[in-house]
């Protein structure tokens, strides 16, 4: 199966690098290029890819709003968004995952890192493992929301293992790791992740973490797992 990726940047040179990694990478193809967040959400239509790689500063229409665009569109439900930033975005990362990014990676990243992000968004999965990451995520998605308490009424709807999934999940377990934490299979595991998304109409993990963050199923002052 070939990743259908959608490139939003106003920097030109920087969108030609991409094609040219993207391009040259038996399992992806780019199939367009916006120069605004705009731009992108229009070409998201048109165009349907799988991933869109969205910077978020970009003028006219930024990134975090076109983001919260396509998350909102439910024709563009299979689109998935991964932000392309710098670290020292928190507060502007932590927001585009609310909006409905399914992740993020910092620009320094290397090529193989940046292909594997992509792969893993297109996959469904969130791109919220690292350390950094999660501390991103305790530092700014825990402030509660006015939709709170509709969130708090669709958890009532989990099964107690579920749960149990959507904690781990929050603290940045793959569905092996969640396995091996509560002796199941890694099939299971993803059967009820998957569960849970449907019941909390969540596009993917990275919705579940901000379900769980603005819920309080996990504590900002959560520990972190154990590094394998």
């Amino acid at each position: 199966m070939t990743i259908r990726v959608l490139l939003a940047d106003d920097q030109a040179l920087l969108r030609g690098t991409f094609r040219m990694l993207f391009d040259a990478t038996d399992d992806m193809e780019t199939v367009g290029e916006a120069s605004d967040g705009r731009e992108a959400v229009e070409l998201a239509r048109t165009r349907r890819p799988d991933v869109i790689l969205m910077d978020i500063r970009m003028p006219g229409m930024d990134g975090l709003a076109a983001t919260r665009s396509i998350g909102q569109a439910e024709d563009l439900a299979a689109v998935k968004v991964l932000i392309l930033t710098t670290f020292e975005d928190d507060e502007y990362v932590a927001e585009a995952l609310r909006a409905g990014a399914s992740g993020f990676l910092g620009k320094g990243a290397l090529p193989e890192e940046l292909l594997d992000a992509v792969r893993t968004v297109a996959a469904g999965d969130a791109l919220l493992s690292p350390a950094a990451t999660r501390g991103l995520i305790r530092r700014f998605l825990a402030q509660p929301e006015p939709r709170t308490a509709a969130v708090h009424e669709r958890l009532q709807c989990l099964t107690p293992r579920e749960r149990d999934v959507l904690g781990l999940v929050a603290l940045g377990l793959s569905n092996e790791e969640i396995a091996e934490r509560l002796f199941v299979s890694p099939l299971t595991a993803k059967t009820h992740v998957n569960r849970a998304m449907t019941k909390l109409a969540a596009r993917d993990r990275a919705q579940l973490v901000v379900v769980a963050y603005q819920c309080g199923v996990v504590s900002p002052a959560a520990p972190a797992p154990p590094s394998p």
